[in-house]
């Protein structure tokens, strides 16, 4: 696989420093470029972070000395270092549309962490076990932008990467008819910790703003086809979900219920759960885990705590299925926000289009 050079825009922010974290290392993935808001902008990586750095781990050798662009201002300056960028910024929707659009348009390919783009019918939003065939919108999004290689991709909502891939493999098998979800959201999923965040001790917290439409909608365009120049949802299936902020520092929890066209057994949904793979393991993509889905017999289990770091964090771990009074089924999902629900989802999603050569 041929190397490819990147840039981080929102790097001073939660996951733009969890992108700094996954790509030190990255086998294809180099990171040459740094931006942020005009007020980082000249200062090194460290001196910008001015000891916001949230991660266990240290700032990256190779960019803590980095000098910071301004992420609108030096788009061009950018655009000269990079083969594509990462999108994590913390603006109003219509700048960050703007602002993706601009890198776009200077032919620099935009893997987003941003909700701003979601509902574009044009711009695919993949999670890459699920419906990685989203990609081949890419070209008709070009042909709207005017460009060659500029183009915009999305990853889907964090609260929604426990339980819709747990729920995809029964989609298929038995026809999902209707979901509830309930989400129990970790604090770092606001960019926060629990120093920056004291009201959430000893607390929840029963809204999180726009979350809860985003997880009844978006699983929907993840389910949806390509139809000429646009994605068209799915339109069979009804989700209704309620999301709470919880004192966890990392680790969205979800509980699960569901009905189907035809009844499942349990037992075949577990069999379901083990064999799931994606394109992402069957291209053995770097940051894939090699088993997506995997379920605990434990009565306690999952655990925010015990279980978020699966596989790298972007396993998704499952347990407590059993029979619903009122739906089919009932279980409980767990994911890592900021790696398989943020930044490690947006690098996952970058490896496929890189394999799949949209970066070329």
């Amino acid at each position: 696989m041929k190397s490819y050079k990147v840039g981080i825009i929102g790097a001073t922010g939660m996951v733009g420093q969890r992108f700094a974290t996954l790509l030190e290392r990255h086998p294809w993935f180099t990171v040459t470029a740094l931006a942020a808001s005009g007020r980082s902008a000249g200062k090194t990586y460290t001196e910008a972070l001015g000891g916001r750095w949230a991660m266990k781990t240290p700032v990256p050798e190779s960019m803590k000395d980095m000098v910071l662009f301004d992420a609108t201002a030096d788009i061009d300056k950018v655009a000269e270092q990079v083969d594509f960028v990462f999108c994590a910024v913390n603006m109003p929707k219509d700048e960050i549309k703007k602002l993706e659009e601009a890198y776009a348009k200077r032919e620099v390919p935009v893997v987003s962490n941003n909700s701003a783009h979601r509902k574009t019918p044009d711009v695919p939003m993949v999670v890459p076990e699920i419906n990685a065939g989203h990609i081949e919108i890419i070209p008709a999004q070009r042909r709207r932008l005017g460009t060659k290689r500029g183009f915009i991709a999305v990853k889907s909502n964090c609260s929604l990467q426990s339980y819709v891939p747990a729920l995809h493999p029964l989609k298929e098998a038995f026809g999902l008819e209707a979901a509830l979800a309930c989400t129990y959201q970790a604090i770092s999923g606001a960019g926060k910790t629990f120093e920056t965040m004291p009201e959430i001790v000893d607390n929840v917290i029963p809204f999180i703003g726009g979350e809860e439409e985003k997880s009844e909608q978006e699983p929907l365009k993840l389910w949806g086809r390509v139809e000429g120049d646009r994605i068209v949802d799915e339109t069979g299936i009804s989700i209704t979900a309620q999301c709470f902020r919880v004192p966890v520092s990392d680790g969205h929890t979800a509980a699960v219920f569901a009905r189907f066209a035809k009844k499942p057994a349990l037992e075949e949904i577990k069999r379901l759960w083990a064999e799931f793979k994606g394109p992402a393991q069957e291209l053995r993509l770097p940051s894939a885990p090699k088993q997506f889905l995997h379920y605990f017999e434990e009565e306690n289990r999952p655990q925010a705590k015990l279980d978020r770091e699966l596989e790298g964090g972007m396993a998704v771990s499952v347990g407590r299925l059993r029979p619903d009074t009122q739906y089919d089924i009932k279980f409980v999902c767990l994911s890592h926000n900021t790696l398989r629900g943020a930044a490690g989802g947006s690098v996952l999603l970058a490896e496929l289009l890189a394999a799949k050569g949209y970066f070329d």
